[in-house]
């Protein structure tokens, strides 16, 4: 038995429905899936009926957006109370912060002299937790660039004219908030931040798990992360980070994480160890 504990849909940056999702999984022989969109639960529903309708063991999760050491980095949170008021409010802060991070983005663009509207990015996003992956399609959509690299280099990287920094939260409080709704907190793909020496202090802080495998973990990337993962009294976890067609190809099936991770991250469950 197999599962991927990292895919977005279209209610954040991925261009899947839950449903397309599931019936992919389905397809890769996958037995269970975590949704992990962006500071977002809004596809939870639909995913676990897709999941149900299909076989698959679903849980529900976010991909939260934090900071350590002024390091941006995401904690991923599965089994998710998504009925939980705290966690709720919480989410709908992160989604109105992001709303006005693209007013933000959309204004300095006017002032390069490009006419695009918040509104045409939201209505490209036609979700809670808009982000510049939105931008750049609104870009690309108004002609002008030619594909997703060209906006993202010419206009939304960090130095480039469209560029807005992100309002974070520091990552004890994303744990926290995990914790909170009866959930598990995960380091998601440790490689990109190029900074292991931060991961001993984010386990020190309650970190759960740390995603060891991930489709841009290359070489002996992944068993090493899983010899920190043992040193560190941390769940190895693993997933694909599919976002769909956004990046040029549906990432799931590449990761195929056995489900005695699944067991074993079950586990650090605040119920689980109340019991």
């Amino acid at each position: 038995m197999f599962a991927d504990l990292h895919l977005h849909t279209f209610f954040s940056d991925g261009t899947f429905s839950p449903e397309e999702l599931a019936t992919r999984a389905q397809t890769e022989g996958l037995n269970a899936l975590a949704l992990t969109d962006h500071d977002s639960i809004e596809g939870c529903a639909r995913m676990e009926a897709a999941c149900r309708e299909r076989g698959i063991e679903f849980i529900p999760g976010a991909e939260l957006t934090a900071e350590h050491r002024d390091r941006e980095v995401h904690i991923l949170g599965y089994w998710l109370d998504t009925t939980s008021p705290p966690l709720l409010s919480r989410l709908a802060g992160f989604q109105a912060v992001r709303s006005n991070r693209i007013r933000d983005m959309v204004h300095r663009l006017n002032e390069r002299g490009i006419p695009l509207t918040a509104e045409s990015v939201f209505a490209i996003a036609n979700c809670q937790s808009p982000g510049r992956p939105h931008v750049a399609r609104a870009l690309v959509e108004g002609g002008f660039c030619r594909d997703y690299d060209e906006a993202f280099e010419k206009y939304l990287k960090k130095g480039r004219p469209g560029w807005v920094s992100k309002a974070r939260m520091d990552v004890p409080t994303a744990i926290g908030i995990i914790h909170a709704a009866g959930g598990v907190a995960v380091l998601a793909h440790p490689g990109l931040y190029r900074a292991d020496f931060i991961i001993p202090e984010l386990a020190a802080a309650g970190l759960d798990g740390l995603e060891c495998w991930h489709t841009k973990h290359f070489g002996g990337t992944s068993a090493s992360y899983e010899r920190m993962a043992g040193q560190l009294g941390l769940v190895a976890t693993g997933g694909s980070d599919c976002h769909g067609m956004a990046k040029g190809e549906p990432l799931i099936g590449r990761i195929r994480l056995p489900y005695a991770q699944v067991i074993a991250l079950k586990a650090r469950r605040p119920l689980a160890q109340a019991a």
